[in-house]
């Protein structure tokens, strides 16, 4: 009878929490505006409706989001939720040439999300590098009912703001000069929530109340730290998984990240405090006043009251949040690995004088034909890598099949890497093999003083994200499942990266994407009325007829690691001492349990 009750009860529940989710109706309008969001530099920008910055998106669990876009540029755009899974719509990720042809000038088109996840994401152009100029905004998903972890919500969102548009930024990265002569540093200014970070408003407190600050990192290139001092931050989330209460001084945030810390306000009002904002790059040199830039604001227990005056503590005295700590908190354990891909992040010169960047064989470029829709339509095809075409550097998973990714780097420069469609569970990092490392042109670093980090291993329940930091001569392996059918971009976060080439595509399952879902008609004619073509293998042929496909770069001299080769079969091992990151690899193990991923 109490069994019964309670089944009642949930379906009861349940009925409340539907009839009470609604449909949230966005409407932008994408145009060009002209501004100084700095304060300094006037220039073109990319904004919704007239207007920059874009206000935040809020939704809460259960609710659809009917995102109407028009495009009112002239050239395609697109607008990818950063952090959502579009399980079984994967043709609405938003990225360009991946899962859709851009939507023309002059054309609209609708994104729907379906709001089954909570926690914090963001919202942003995924088309010619348009969120670097101003296209992004956050995406908070609230859980249904009030959470009694906290009392009030602040929302930081932060950006970095360049003088130039992306379009000449990129164009100096990929520049057959930038081989010999690469551009010069470019040091960006901070906005927090869309304006130059010196000019918020206070923050106000009540002493013993609980404020969940929502901090997202929509930075096209370059890192922040966020601390309040006198006050501890309580890790709640990160990258919209919850994580079990995790007590640091502060966040050091990659272009991408997202994380929900909760401050207790003190008791007391005989004292403001202040709140710290750094911008930083530790890839390009540091200069007074411009790298790093420091910002800060006011946390205000009273109108007029006195700053406390703290004791100023160093980076390296702070505890900072960091993967390998945090724990998921509904208690998945480390899933069971039946392939594993070896990445690896090169830089190639090329016969044409560029200097490009890949993972994989090749850098990556834009394929001809959509690669979620060579995905669908290639039939029995679209399980061999091949049909993707070689710069499309695709790689594919098997249904079900639990994933590791290691992904090495042997430079001196930092990445930020986002999987799309997907969190994984974070799970080891640890040096390169020293034999692999190069250093950048103009670099005083030796083998001799690289700072090589130790082996680490998280907990037997990992923290699960879906953009992670690989730093300077380390690797970081992680794992996902293949549950969510798709094409899934994973590349650097750190735009003028991407542009160079640095991203793979997963195809995961792709047969049972065509038995699953259906390709809409609408997207097909979009790129039809573009002059693309909307099914077959990478150039839109039947088979491996890949006529018209353009020769991959060829390389005079690789830097870093050297090419990788073609995937390799082998049994999976467990444990062990890093392995060089010298190959791309795929190795496959004996069939495992396959736990459900919350995918």
């Amino acid at each position: 009878m109490a069994s019964r009750l309670l089944l009642l009860l949930a379906a009861l529940f349940a009925a409340v929490g539907c009839s009470q989710a609604e449909k949230v109706v966005v409407d932008w309008d994408i145009g060009y505006v002209w501004g100084a969001r700095d304060g300094y530099n006037y220039r073109r920008a990319i904004g919704v409706n007239g207007a920059l910055p874009i206000p935040p998106v809020y939704v809460t669990q259960g609710d659809t989001l009917i995102l109407n876009v028009h495009n009112s540029l002239d050239v395609a755009t697109s607008v990818h939720g950063h952090g959502i899974f579009y399980n079984g719509t994967s043709y609405l990720d938003g990225a360009g040439m991946v899962t859709q042809c851009g939507i023309p000038p002059g054309e609209s088109y609708t994104y729907v999300i379906e709001a089954h996840q909570v926690g914090t994401f963001w919202i942003h152009g995924h088309n010619h590098h348009q969120n670097s100029d101003g296209l992004r905004t956050p995406f908070i998903i609230r859980e249904r009912y009030q959470s009694p972890k906290y009392d009030e919500e602040v929302l930081f969102g932060l950006e970095d703001w360049y003088k130039e548009e992306s379009s000449i930024k990129m164009e100096q990265i990929t520049a057959p000069t930038n081989a010999t002569t690469p551009p010069p540093p470019t040091f960006p200014y901070g906005l927090i929530n869309g304006y130059n970070g010196n000019d918020t408003k206070p923050v106000n407190f009540v002493p013993g109340r609980r404020y969940r600050f929502r901090v997202v990192s929509m930075a096209t290139t370059e890192w922040f730290k966020f601390s309040i001092p006198g006050h501890k931050l309580e890790v709640i989330e990160a990258d919209g998984i919850d994580c079990a209460p995790y007590v640091v001084d502060g966040l050091d945030i990659a272009p991408g990240q997202r994380f929900s810390a909760v401050v207790t306000a003190l008791d007391q009002t005989e004292f403001n405090y202040i709140y710290n904002v750094t911008l930083y790059a530790d890839f390009v040199p540091r200069l007074r006043g411009m790298n790093p830039r420091y910002y800060q604001g006011l946390i205000q227990y009273r109108e007029g009251a006195p700053v406390k005056r703290l004791a100023v503590s160093s980076d390296a005295q702070l505890k900072w949040a960091n993967d390998l700590d945090m724990v998921a908190l509904d208690g998945m354990g480390t899933l069971p690995v039946d392939r594993e891909f070896r990445l690896a992040s090169q830089t190639m010169r090329t016969t044409d004088s560029r200097n490009l960047r890949m993972l994989h064989k090749y850098p990556y470029a834009t394929p001809q034909v959509p690669t979620l829709f060579t995905a669908f339509t290639m039939g029995k095809l679209a399980m061999d890598p091949r049909v993707y075409g070689p710069q499309t550097a695709a790689l594919v998973v098997p249904h079900l099949d639990a994933v590791q990714v290691r992904v090495g780097n042997p430079t001196d420069l930092v990445h930020s890497f986002h999987l799309h469609g997907n969190t994984f569970q974070v799970v080891e990092h640890g040096p390169v093999d020293p034999k692999t490392i190069v250093f950048s042109p103009g670099s005083n670093q030796t083998l001799a003083n690289v700072p090589f980090i130790p082996v680490r291993r998280a907990g037997p329940v990992p923290m699960r994200r879906d953009t992670l930091v690989v730093p300077p001569f380390s690797y970081v392996d992680f794992r996902f499942r293949g549950d969510n059918p798709g094409a899934w971009m994973f590349h650097c976060h750190m735009d003028t990266h991407f542009a160079a080439g640095l991203a793979v595509t997963f195809v995961v399952a792709p047969d049972a994407l065509q038995a699953t879902q259906r390709l809409p008609k609408e997207l097909q004619q979009m790129c039809l009325r573009q002059g693309i073509k909307a099914s077959g293998n990478v150039v839109g042929n039947q088979g491996y007829n890949f006529a018209g496909l353009p020769p991959a770069p060829v390389a005079v001299q690789t830097n870093g690691t050297q090419p990788a080769l073609p995937p390799a079969s082998g049994p999976h091992p467990a444990h062990g001492p890093a392995p060089s990151n010298t190959v791309a690899s795929a190795q496959r193990a004996a069939p495992t349990s396959r736990p459900q991923s919350p995918n």
